[in-house]
């Protein structure tokens, strides 16, 4: 069944980022699948209003406080808001209403302007829960460093204000708290990333009388892995060839303390000290943030801000993977692509990593800012070559389950039973009008 598809991101390409890059590829699939696809996405400077990538149209709207400099904190790169935009509402009906979707498919804070354009309208709306930002203002699910167990207003308010400031964190809590009975009310359909997201998103955002269906209520519901595609593309010649020449230790991602940068630098600083007869060199690729670190130990290389054909290169020369977050990172992408390409991955055992990661099986599990644990977790791949070499190889075999070729069919599954149950809700309204 053919549908018309309005998927809505809060960020779309050329910005780096796996859900930037998962919004893209889904709309190409769902497209190459016989779907009729329109993206919208937030307006960014020297990004085109509008534009056409192959058979999917991208809109690009301005939000209210666009129209106001002021008002804008990061002058490259527009954010959607934690609440509904008034001006983005406004164009995304008159689109909406010009376009007559099926089914809406919004991901992040863009949900809750979809929310409202939908008000009076039998289109549902599907959310796709790539982070905690339905129920935590940070959208990092941490509390002075710990899991949090869920949203309150004045814990939140405290705890958002200590990580952008006190006007922008009591906006931003007002904003997710406030806006949850909207999306509630709208929502009817999710789809996470992983079965430990989907939980959040149950107990943080749909608690109550619209609940899960498995529970009796109104939203259905699936956790889906982000996928991986083969896509063209010619890798950075210049930055490969800053890559060691023997087999290292890789690390992709934002080079922040969250993801663990810190941990694992000094963990390889600790494996330095240790009498190892050959410590592979260590490599980190990612895109620098205002806390990231500005100085690396000898035997470190960094490259910043490499294209992803570049970043799959560069696992292939890998000897294993390291992601060690210390928030409950909700499916790294960086760890279905080292194993997608034959490599052992070490994680942390929170948040999605420990649904892909068998600790044992095809790579291993440490606790979160665990130095040691890190480095013995690092001995353990270095000093067994050949369990290493085993690990990567079921990696490979269960990274089967990231391709698109399973992932997209479910979300098809996911938009069918949206559309079967909205059907017959809007019937059984119908029976008891007459």
């Amino acid at each position: 069944m053919t549908l018309r598809i309005l998927l809505v991101s809060d960020h779309f390409p050329p910005f780096l980022g796996g859900a930037h890059r998962q919004s893209y590829l889904l709309s190409q699939q769902l497209a190459q699948r016989g779907h009729e696809v329109t993206v919208v996405t937030s307006w960014q400077p020297e990004a085109p209003k509008q534009e056409v990538d192959g058979n999917v149209t991208i809109y690009r709207l301005k939000e209210l406080r666009t129209l106001v400099p002021a008002m804008v904190r990061d002058r490259h790169q527009r954010h959607h808001p934690p609440y509904p935009d008034p001006a983005v509402v406004w164009q995304l009906r008159r689109l909406i209403n010009r376009l007559q979707p099926d089914i809406v498919h919004s991901h992040g804070w863009f949900g809750y302007s979809c929310a409202a354009a939908l008000m009076g309208k039998d289109i549902p709306l599907v959310l796709s829960t790539r982070d905690y930002g339905y129920g935590c203002a940070t959208r990092t699910l941490l509390q002075n460093d710990e899991l949090c167990d869920g949203p309150a207003l004045a814990k939140c308010m405290a705890c958002a204000s200590k990580f952008y400031g006190p006007t922008r964190g009591v906006l931003s809590t007002v904003g997710v708290l406030g806006s949850r009975p909207l999306l509630r009310a709208k929502v009817k359909g999710v789809h996470s990333v992983s079965a430990f997201v989907q939980e959040m998103v149950r107990r943080d955002l749909l608690a109550g009388k619209a609940n899960f269906e498995d529970r009796g209520g109104q939203v259905a519901a699936q956790p889906i892995f982000s996928f991986l595609i083969e896509e063209e593309g010619t890798p950075n010649e210049a930055q490969l060839a800053q890559l060691p020449s023997e087999p290292f230790i890789l690390f992709v991602g934002g080079l922040q303390p969250r993801k663990g940068v810190t941990t694992l630098l000094d963990a390889y600083a600790q494996l330095a000290q240790a009498p190892l007869a050959n410590l592979p060199p260590l490599v980190l690729i990612g895109y620098v943030a205002p806390d990231s670190p500005t100085e690396f130990p000898d035997g470190v290389t960094v490259i910043r801000d490499a294209s992803h054909p570049t970043v799959m290169a560069a696992w292939e020369r890998a000897a294993f993977g390291v992601m060690p977050s210390l928030w409950p990172d909700p499916s790294p992408g960086v760890v279905r692509e080292g194993m997608s390409k034959g490599k052992a991955m070490i994680g942390t055992n929170l948040g999605g990593t420990p649904e892909m990661i068998v600790n044992g099986r095809n790579g291993l599990l440490v606790p979160p800012d665990d130095v040691s644990a890190l480095a013995t977790a690092m001995q353990r791949l270095i000093e067994e070559p050949t369990l290493c070499a085993q690990m990567g190889e079921t990696a490979q075999r269960d990274a089967e389950v990231f391709l698109a070729k399973v992932s997209v069919p479910r979300f098809e599954q996911l938009y069918q039973r949206v559309l079967k149950r909205t059907t017959t809700a809007n019937m059984a309204l119908q029976r008891e009008a007459l």
